[in-house]
């Protein structure tokens, strides 16, 4: 799949502006289908890695997950989390 770097930049941007350093969510480190690798904090603000995916570095996990692998865990889903 081809990654538009400006799509990519754009999805950057509006996920720092609405998800801040410690946002807890769950991803995915394959197929999206199923349980999610993990669950953790973020520890940085999303990026274009290597100009063309947008990723963000999460506590506890190795290397970075790319966005569309990502969700946020929101209220009464943060307790079961």
């Amino acid at each position: 799949m081809s990654h538009s770097p400006v799509a990519e930049r754009r999805a950057v941007e509006k996920w720092n502006k609405n998800h801040p350093i410690g946002t807890l969510v769950r991803y995915w480190r394959g197929e999206l289908s199923g349980a999610p690798s993990g669950t953790g904090r973020t520890r940085s603000l999303a990026e274009v890695l290597g100009g063309h995916t947008a990723v963000v570095w999460i506590e506890g996990c190795r290397g970075c997950v790319a966005l569309s692998h990502v969700e946020v865990v929101t209220g009464a889903q943060e307790g079961a989390a």
